[in-house]
């Protein structure tokens, strides 16, 4: 087992390798995110609309 003070000072040296994301960069991929969730949302909505639409039609013609 690692010496526990050269464990920390191997996590303290991993984690100034960390480059963090500019305020512009988050911005962008939150709106991205938003918008291709939000368009994951509609391509559902339209595909669930045209299944009930479709079984609607199926039993009605049954019976």
């Amino acid at each position: 087992m690692a010496n526990p003070v050269q464990f920390l000072s191997q996590v303290r040296a991993e984690a100034a390798k960390i480059t963090w994301p500019g305020r512009r960069e988050v911005v962008t991929t939150t709106i991205m995110v938003l918008i291709l969730s939000s368009l994951a949302a509609l391509f559902f909505f339209l595909v669930d609309l045209g299944i009930r639409f479709g079984l609607t039609w199926l039993l009605g013609a049954v019976s």
